[in-house]
């Protein structure tokens, strides 16, 4: 393998892993911040328990969150040189935002959350929660940005003396309409991943009590445990079923922005060869979808939903891989401008297809917890125990799904506005690292990230079996008594 192929490894097996942490704190943070504006409006302590036990949760995932996300930044200087000498002027600007900005909000604001309970009164610890909640979303959009803006350049324009693209309008790249049109859907899927975390582990909880209890009498701490999970099994659903709409409407959006902006990425996620009127949407392909269009047969497809997928309108062209390669080709000279068929083709469908998954547990939750009534059946905490995971390998196909069928872009041309900025992905690796440096930077990091990732997972199964803690009320009398502790 050469630089370019180990350098692409590298990046995306650090940034799949990085960005398995980011949406259970991007969407928890929220949550846990309602959890204890709840608690501090109505002063019932199973709010508090429930802020306290998820707020612990979250505070593990975004520990290795921000020591996996350190690592991304320097690779843009190290494996990515040239990419950075390209675009550095635009790119660099939003990740500045993010760190200078959001990141210093969300990490004051978390260590006043986390230092402040018997310290600080009610309503500022809970302002404390909210200002963290809202510094990790607004680091999420200045990411999406930087990002969008590799997906569609703008507020930009090309220098030909020093061969490096320039900022012209950071409105322009902030509001960008690809960044406008993905956040909503990031967000959205941080909630459904958030949601099915805070309602599967509600669930096992409510299972395992049922059977703790078996046929005695249910004492006082055990229903008002079981109460408490029972809010946070509905909760979680409710969180789940709305999130699981957004992410449905936003991705429709997605989807037609893709088609006007790299109609290549949307063809490619069809394996749509040939141009079509009334497209197909295809179930399952056969074929070999790794050597381009050679022998690819659309076996189970309903009829012209791709079409309405791409525009609105059930009738409309798409154009298919072949024939726009042909025309960038005739653009940009001899090569391949296809992605990989089989990545963008399945990582679309699996991406799909697992949140079904997050789909039947809110439904079920809220159909067993109907009427005051504890789920206690065991196959329920079996499909909570295995939807939890799903909508994790769900966002990480997605943003797989995002950055493959980019490919061989690593900035995408711009056919609609700025037609001189794009980049090949072959032509931002570093000309001064050889590929035994690569490869040995790539497994180092990945043999640390897999201790990192055993520890990770260790600590939040250690701490979600503990279960919500008894706690009582922040000191009352005076707040501003005693060294800031940790509350945890």
């Amino acid at each position: 393998m050469d630089v370019l192929e180990l350098a692409r490894w590298q990046f995306g097996i650090t940034t799949v892993y990085h960005f398995i942490l980011v949406p259970l704190t991007i969407g928890l943070s929220i949550l846990v911040a309602i959890m204890q504006t709840a608690w501090v409006r109505t002063g019932k302590d199973s709010w508090l328990r429930l802020t306290k036990f998820y707020g612990k949760l979250l505070m593990i995932n975004f520990a290795l969150g921000v020591a996996t996300g350190i690592v991304q930044e320097f690779q843009f200087g190290m494996n990515w040189s040239e990419y950075s000498r390209y675009v550095g002027d635009i790119f660099g600007a939003p990740l500045a935002m993010e760190a200078l900005a959001a990141f210093f909000l969300e990490s004051t604001f978390l260590g006043l959350w986390i230092f402040g309970w018997d310290r600080l009164s009610k309503r500022v610890h809970l302002a404390t929660v909210w200002l963290f909640a809202i510094g990790t979303n607004l680091s999420a959009y200045f990411i999406i940005a930087a990002n969008s803006w590799m997906q569609h350049p703008v507020g930009a324009v090309y220098n030909p003396k020093t061969g490096r693209a320039e900022m012209k309008d950071i409105g322009a790249v902030l509001s960008n309409p690809t960044a406008l049109t993905a956040f909503p859907h990031v967000i959205s899927t941080a909630f459904l991943v958030s949601g099915t975390v805070v309602a599967g582990i509600a669930a096992a909880w409510l299972v395992a009590k049922h059977h703790e209890i078996g046929a005695a009498k249910p004492t006082k701490a055990q229903t008002a445990d079981r109460t408490l999970y029972r809010t946070a099994l509905r909760f979680g659903a409710v969180v789940m079923l709305i999130a699981g709409i957004g992410v449905i409407i936003t991705g429709d959006l997605q989807a037609k922005m893709m088609f006007k902006q790299q109609p290549m990425k949307m063809a490619a996620a069809e394996a749509l060869c040939q141009t079509e009127t009334g497209a197909q949407f295809s179930l399952l392909t056969i074929g070999d979808l790794s050597n381009s269009c050679a022998d690819v047969t659309h076996v189970l497809t309903i009829p012209k939903l791709t079409s309405f997928l791409a525009t609105g309108d059930w009738n409309s062209t798409v154009t298919g891989v072949e024939a726009i390669q042909a025309a960038d080709v005739a653009k940009y000279g001899k090569g391949d401008y296809s992605p990989n068929l089989a990545v963008t083709y399945w990582s679309f469908r699996l991406m799909i297809g697992l949140g079904a998954f997050s789909a039947a547990l809110a439904i079920a939750a809220l159909w067993l917890s109907r009427r005051g009534a504890f789920p206690h059946q065991r196959w329920f905490k079996r499909l909570a125990l295995i939807a939890i995971p799903t909508p994790y390998l769900a966002a990480s196909i997605g943003w797989i799904f995002t950055e493959m069928g980019r490919q061989p872009w690593i900035v995408a041309p711009n056919p609609t506005g700025v037609d001189e900025i794009f980049l090949l992905t072959q032509s931002g690796v570093s000309s001064a690292v050889s590929a035994g440096e690569v490869l040995t930077s790539m497994i180092v990091f990945t043999l640390i990230y897999a201790v990192l990732g055993v520890f990770w997972y260790r600590l939040m199964v250690r701490y979600a079996r503990l279960g919500a803690p008894e706690v009582e009320p922040p000191n009352k009398k005076d707040p501003g008594d005693g060294p800031l502790s940790f509350a945890y």
